[in-house]
């Protein structure tokens, strides 16, 4: 990469993060260099060149904003995020969930990034950043090897911490027997038939939780094998094996449903969400797996509904990588050695597709006013180096996207941080007793973030 203008930034990334940060920088008035490594050089779980490609799992999670999650969607549709536009228009069905088809999502988001006439994408891997202009790394978990060193070696020596990712399969619709499975949403939510319900007996689901304890796994290589897993995204195998009850407590519990074809009430369920508009494609909820392509073959075709189902895509595992950001970053995610340097999206040690596109707009807003552009890009704007103006960027703690910036730059554990999802726990506390604490984080957070945007835009 070559020296560029001073009204210009560099993106490495153009996933969920990267594609927000240039969203957010160019309609600011800012040029962007947006770099993306793909398909020139594809990462271990990528399957498309498209940005924004969904990995994992297709589901946003819930859209109700009395959750964290919930209240993170709704600041950031406040915040006009891209990510969340287009999440909004291919939403398919999924209860109270916000899921999307990921297709169909991952292409509007790219033909967005390429119509704004001052972003610039170059496809090729980058392997060392540019000297004197500012860049925003936004790599992901998936960071290349080559990346990966230089920015070992930006960040002064610091160890990445990693964990290990995981990936549902998903399964062709008409494969599936309708004469076990039922569709229904659990407690009705939604449409109330956004999901599709396999059911257990207690015989059936002891004999499947011995069957992913001994099923044959994938190998991981030597400096793989102590890395540790992320808790909120476990495979399936790794729960049946840390008890016997705890699928029944987690993916597969059987409340809030109700069997038409039995009288027998479940004793375990298995769910399938829509992966596409057409629902020609459902995914396992909560079966990620790190087993055998065989072996999940043959372990999930003995789920009752499943005995003759086709496999669009097995489940699969791969390295996630991020930095160690409470003691890298600042509070305007810049490297603190090299404020030209900021980190965006996964790598930073958040957790989810919305937690990783919040931080890329964050990343974005902060380096347009680095560049001394103010909101409409017109020049003149405060320097963020203006501690007056340094506060009014920073976004309310009592928010979900300002607890999700605190977390990872200030409130966390320096030697024991770990990805996070948003959580209400990274919220400020709340004093006294409350019915519904849920409620009222919500409302505080609300009200704090439109008092904030008042004064930002």
């Amino acid at each position: 990469m070559g020296r560029v203008d001073g009204d210009t930034m560099h993106i490495i990334g153009a996933g969920l993060a990267g594609c927000e940060a240039a969203w957010q920088a160019s309609k600011r008035g800012i040029k962007v260099i947006l770099h993306e490594m793909r398909p020139l050089r594809m990462s271990p779980a990528h399957v498309t060149e498209h940005f924004a490609e969904l990995v994992c799992s297709n589901s946003f999670r819930s859209d109700d904003d009395k959750t964290a999650i919930g209240l993170l969607h709704d600041e950031m549709r406040k915040l006009d995020s891209l990510i969340m536009r287009c999440a909004d228009k291919h939403r398919v069905p999924a209860g109270s969930a916000l899921a999307v088809d990921r297709v169909e999502f991952a292409k509007e988001v790219e033909h967005t990034i390429l119509s704004l006439p001052n972003v610039t994408v170059i496809r090729g891997e980058v392997t060392s950043i540019p000297e004197d202009d500012l860049v925003i790394i936004a790599t992901g978990p998936l960071t290349s090897d080559a990346l990966s060193r230089f920015i070992k070696e930006v960040v002064g020596g610091q160890e990445y911490l990693a964990f290990f990712d995981a990936i549902a399969p998903i399964i062709y619709y008409d494969s599936i027997d309708f004469s076990i499975a039922w569709k229904q949403s659990r407690y009705n939510k939604g449409d109330g038939d956004d999901y599709i319900n396999l059911p257990m007996t207690r015989e059936q689901y002891y004999q499947f939780v011995q069957a992913l304890i001994i099923g044959e796994k994938g190998d991981f290589k030597e400096w793989e094998k102590n890395t540790p897993y992320f808790d909120g995204c476990l495979p399936i195998e790794v729960m049946a094996e840390r008890g016997v009850e705890t699928l029944r407590y987690g993916p597969m519990k059987p409340v809030g449903l109700t069997n038409p074809n039995c009288s027998e009430k479940p004793y375990a369920v298995v769910q399938l969400r829509r992966d596409n508009k057409e629902g020609s494609l459902y995914n396992m909820v909560g079966f990620q797996t790190k087993l055998k392509y065989g072996a999940q073959k043959e372990i999930l075709s003995s789920i009752p509904g499943l005995h003759n189902a086709e496999f669009a895509r097995f489940g699969g595992m791969h390295r996630n990588t991020f930095i160690a950001s409470p003691v890298l970053l600042d509070s305007h995610l810049r490297l603190r050695t090299d404020h030209r340097i900021r980190f965006a999206g996964q790598i930073t040690g958040v957790e989810g597709y919305v937690e990783s596109a919040a931080i890329g707009l964050l990343a974005g807003v902060f380096a347009v006013h680095d560049l001394g552009l103010g909101e409409s890009g017109i020049e003149g704007g405060e320097s963020i180096d203006d501690t007056r103006d340094s506060d009014r960027l920073i976004p309310p703690r009592e928010s979900a996207i300002g607890s999700l910036l605190h977390h990872i730059t200030e409130g966390a554990e320096k030697h024991s941080f770990q990805p996070m999802n948003i959580n209400f726990g990274l919220f400020p506390a709340l004093t006294g007793r409350h019915i519904d604490r849920k409620a009222v984080y919500s409302s505080r957070a609300k009200i704090a973030m439109d008092s904030w945007l008042h004064r930002f835009i």
